[in-house]
């Protein structure tokens, strides 16, 4: 693994190109506040945050990534458009002995700009492909966006939709409630005797209430729990084709062409698509080759839970390395931390490390 000398090197290369692409560079705190920001990373960052406890500041961790505070800072005050770029370590623990770091550099490019969300993503993406050329890696896209529009537009309950959206970052949860909501699964066992309890109009508790929950929210779950049971479940040629596109792994064009085959049975993911065919025409116009680019539809699911939109990541040769750089698109982000105030963005970060251990093995 690349020392940390060789890591600042590279970090520092890639600072000036991102600064010559029009980046104001920025920095963030190694030491954030972990209460509000862990819950925006989803599950796997928030299992490896270096949390802390500080006597005035309370629960503190170091910095798992740049994004969230980079949009905290724009949403403060930042003008419009704006593109940042930063470098920095960033620290993140590893369950297992591998060749993974918990601290190592990251280096990272942000775009906040309404003009056009497609041909930011087309910027940000071609510029990393462009600096990582040298290296052969193989990219990958994605768009999460198209999945969510896929799930809102199912003809079931909207507390089904909400549960499944809640969890298409955990693929294996998703697939466990989709079976069951399709009928394809029972209803767990203990679900399944408190909803013969309430039927029964049996009193289901007399223990004190120790938990958060008031009388009124835990009535709206258990009113929740019974309309559930009581709707039919979701279509069978609706979970299918939803398989289909969760399974959806091609070229960039081959999977529009299916994803426009798939729009006139679920006309919720056409404007999602037409925003699709946007970004590969602005790919196209900087260079990139989109006939090769590699798109599948689940890629980004097990990753940071604030991208809504494209994603994309790089990879080397090592199966157990993590990706040499990736991205997104995360509107929803800074409407979040902007507290009502929102504005498209994208970005997308580069671990140097791995960029000089790929580069000293390439002049070997």
């Amino acid at each position: 693994m690349a020392l940390k000398g060789a890591a600042r090197a590279e970090a520092d290369r890639l600072m000036a190109a991102f600064r010559a692409a029009g980046a104001v560079p920025v920095e963030a705190d190694i030491l954030q506040p972990a209460e509000v920001l862990l819950d925006l990373y989803g599950e796997d960052i928030r299992a490896r945050a270096y949390v802390t406890a500080d006597p005035l500041r309370g629960e503190m961790m170091l910095r798992p990534d740049f994004t969230v505070p980079v949009v905290q800072m724009h949403m403060s005050g930042g003008a419009e458009p704006a593109r940042y770029c930063y470098m920095g370590e960033v620290f993140r623990k590893q369950e297992h002995l591998t060749e993974r770091k918990s601290e190592y550099f990251q280096v990272g490019y942000e775009v906040f700009d309404r003009a056009n969300p497609a041909l930011a993503d087309a910027e940000v993406f071609a510029l990393f492909a462009d600096l990582l050329a040298p290296l052969r890696l193989r990219a990958v896209t994605g768009d999460i966006a198209i999945l969510m529009a896929a799930v809102q537009g199912l003809r079931t309950l909207e507390s089904r939709k909400s549960a499944l959206l809640r969890h298409i970052w955990r693929p294996r949860r998703f697939t466990q409630l989709l079976d069951r909501f399709g009928g394809r699964a029972p209803v767990p066992e203990t679900r399944a005797r408190l909803l013969a309890a309430l039927a029964a109009g049996e009193t289901l508790t007399t223990a004190p209430r120790i938990g958060l929950r008031s009388d009124a929210e835990i009535a709206a779950r258990l009113e929740a729990l019974e309309a559930d049971a009581q709707a039919a479940p979701i279509a069978a040629e609706e979970v299918a084709r939803l398989e289909d596109l969760l399974n959806l792994s091609a070229k960039s064009p081959a999977a529009l062409a299916h994803l426009r085959d798939l729009a006139r049975e679920m006309p919720a993911i056409a404007s999602a698509t037409d925003r699709m065919e946007a970004r590969l025409d602005a790919l196209g116009a900087k260079g990139v080759d989109v006939d090769t680019l590699d798109f599948e539809a689940s890629h980004g699911r097990t990753t940071l839970e604030y991208y809504d939109g494209f994603v994309f990541s790089f990879h080397g040769r090592g199966p157990d390395l993590p990706p040499i750089a990736s991205g997104g698109r995360y509107d929803a982000l800074t409407q979040v931390l902007g507290q009502g105030r929102s504005i498209p963005a994208v970005g997308g970060v580069i671990r140097p490390g791995l960029v000089a251990d790929l580069t000293e093995g390439a002049s070997c």
